[in-house]
């Protein structure tokens, strides 16, 4: 299982925000946001400044998703 972000840039399109919008509303890292952009693995407390600063819920900006062959390998 893997995690995607797409929900996080739908929403950033919805609330018409950029990438560098977010970057200083969430006081995030140039590397957070390229992990972001990557689906790579962030904190909570990472998710949680993207949620304040947007005004949402965590299942607003991310989700788990399968990867077939590794889930049925585990």
């Amino acid at each position: 299982m893997s995690v995607s972000y797409k929900k996080l840039w739908k929403l950033l399109i919805d609330k018409n925000m950029s990438k560098m919008d977010l970057l200083e509303a969430a006081s995030l890292s140039t590397g957070t946001l390229a992990k972001l952009g990557k689906n790579g693995n962030v904190t909570t407390d990472i998710l949680v400044k993207i949620c304040k600063a947007l005004d949402c819920d965590v299942s607003d900006i991310m989700e788990v998703v399968k990867n077939n062959k590794e889930d049925k390998e585990v």
